[in-house]
């Protein structure tokens, strides 16, 4: 145990000075090189960041405007009879917006129903499977340029519902 602590620790270290050595020893301006990177890493933040600002003012206006409550309200009503516990609609709705206000709603079913509940399981488990599909889509498309997403939004929504059902599932079988 005490060999994969050590290990884990040195990770980083090691994996930089495979990356520095490597770059050294092809005769490569390693720093310089480096200062390209972040100079290009800066330059795409701030080309992303009106995308960013504009995603974030989005979310914050619908959660105010009562507009996901609406939306998981209606959608509440069409999963009740499939047996999905509706208290998680509002959590796999605002996920793929934002990661951050669905950990907030997680929080609040673990005020209410508990962290071991069967709500609180699923709804982590969920937070997990699940991606912010419109903010990923948003930051990488903008920052490569993209105009055609094609089957991206689709797929996304596919992957995402799998998620939100199988983390339901294996919460409930266990």
């Amino acid at each position: 145990m005490n060999l994969i602590l050590y290990l884990s620790e040195a990770v980083i270290p090691i994996l930089v000075l495979l990356i520095v050595g490597n770059g050294l020893l092809h005769r490569q301006h390693v720093y310089e090189d480096f200062l390209e990177g972040a100079k290009s890493g800066i330059r795409t933040a701030v080309e992303i960041m009106p995308t960013l600002i504009g995603l974030m003012a989005a979310v914050g206006i619908l959660r105010a405007s009562g507009f996901l409550d609406f939306i998981s309200g209606w959608l509440g009503k069409l999963m009740a009879a499939t047996g999905f516990p509706t208290e998680l609609i509002p959590v796999a709705v605002v996920k793929m917006f934002s990661s951050s206000a669905a950990t907030g709603l997680l929080l609040d079913i673990y005020k209410t129903h508990g962290a071991d509940s069967m709500l609180g399981r699923a709804a982590s488990v969920m937070l997990s499977s699940t991606e912010t599909i419109f903010y990923t889509m948003s930051v990488y498309f903008m920052s490569v340029k993209v105009k055609k997403t094609r089957y991206t939004l689709p797929g996304a929504l596919f992957a995402t519902t799998a998620g939100i059902v199988a983390s339901v599932f294996l919460v409930w079988k266990t």
